[in-house]
């Protein structure tokens, strides 16, 4: 027997209170298969899975990746 695992969805709104990003931006990569895919919940209404959100900031934290500083050039 499979272990019921729940899962806690959030909002639009919630998410972009988590990722300090625009609106686009977590679009663009979640076009890219660098951000979870959100679910449709009804025609008008998305959601994204909290666990994969959070586990997308921790790979995010242990990865390395150093933005460029302003001036600095990339």
């Amino acid at each position: 027997m499979q272990a019921k695992t729940s899962r806690t969805l959030i909002n639009k709104k919630k998410l972009l209170a988590m990722i300090p990003l625009c609106e686009r931006t977590i679009y663009n990569l979640e076009q890219r298969g660098e951000f979870p895919r959100r679910i449709a919940l009804t025609s008008r209404n998305v959601a994204w899975d909290l666990a994969d959100v959070e586990q997308w900031i921790e790979t995010r934290k242990s990865s390395g990746i150093q933005a460029a500083r302003p001036g600095m050039g990339a």
